[in-house]
């Protein structure tokens, strides 16, 4: 049986709190909808394993490394948004808006459409493959911000 697990999340599952280099962290697996999804937890939120997980395990959480950034696979980076655009998990939400952006810098997600909600704005996508749609939230975050959450996705996606 083939599975792919994303590495090491950079928020905590239960609080939205990062995770800090060299804190200790919990991992879980768990079957959704038939795809095993991992969630990670800080020390301080973790309460043992849910009644529904496949494995659990502790380790440390990396830090991040200095030097050339890292080029991405564009397909493994499609692939960890799609996991994510299926969890639903709002403490994944900004990283999962900085993927698109990274995907759509690379003509991989293509902008269909947007949408406001209220004050919020949703960016509307689809793959170039077909995939989608998927409705992404458009946090707008200063560049800074964009560049540090590339950055931790490199780092995480590139150890995997």
């Amino acid at each position: 049986m083939d599975y792919k697990l994303r590495p090491i999340g950079k928020n905590c599952a239960a609080t939205g709190e990062p995770l800090e280099p060299g804190s200790v962290c919990f991992s879980v697996v768990m079957e959704r909808q038939g795809q095993f999804v991992r969630e990670d937890y800080s020390e301080k939120a973790w309460q043992g394993p849910p009644e529904n997980a496949i494995g659990f395990w502790q380790s440390i959480v990396p830090g991040v490394e200095k030097g050339k950034p890292k080029v991405l696979d564009t397909e493994t980076l499609m692939q960890y948004f799609e996991q994510l655009s299926e969890e639903g998990n709002e403490a994944v939400e900004k990283n999962r808006y900085v993927i698109a952006l990274m995907l759509l810098q690379k003509r991989r997600l293509i902008m269909e459409d947007s949408r406001q909600d209220g004050i919020e704005e949703f960016l509307i996508c689809s793959g170039k493959q077909g995939e989608g749609p998927f409705e992404i939230k458009n946090f707008t975050l200063p560049d800074e911000e964009v560049k540090l959450l590339q950055e931790q996705l490199r780092v995480s996606l590139s150890a995997a």
